[in-house]
């Protein structure tokens, strides 16, 4: 994501997630094991990876890994919840894109100081 314009990587991190979702969604009655250990290592990595980054971009798509991590997890408990949250990630996912679009947001710093500009974002 790092080097992309930020509408390609909005698309990039929300519509993508939908395909592998709807395959895993199609998998979990069969191999909950399996899909326990793909959402612990997901979750881990992205968690892991993105405790020491600074770009915006990386964290989210750091957060992005992890996310769907979470909602693999979710998924052999409950499935509507999972649904839930993959509609909520959307939301809040296109909004914070949509406001480092605004602000012109790059990295941590000029995110900390955007309040100075619009204190309502």
């Amino acid at each position: 994501l790092q080097g992309l314009d930020l509408t390609t990587g909005l698309i990039l991190s929300t519509w993508q997630k939908l395909a592998p979702f709807a395959l895993i969604l199609q998998l979990q009655p069969s191999n909950s094991t399996l899909l326990i250990i793909l959402g612990l290592s997901s979750a881990l990595i992205g968690g892991w990876g993105g405790l020491n980054q600074t770009q915006l971009r990386k964290i989210l798509a750091y957060s992005s890994i992890a996310h769907l991590g979470w909602m693999i997890l979710v998924l052999q408990f409950s499935p509507s919840i999972t649904l839930l949250t993959l509609l909520t990630y959307l939301i809040m996912t296109s909004s914070t894109f949509l406001v480092f679009k605004l602000n012109k947001s790059t990295n941590i710093n000029t995110l900390a100081t955007s309040w100075a500009k619009a204190p309502v974002l």
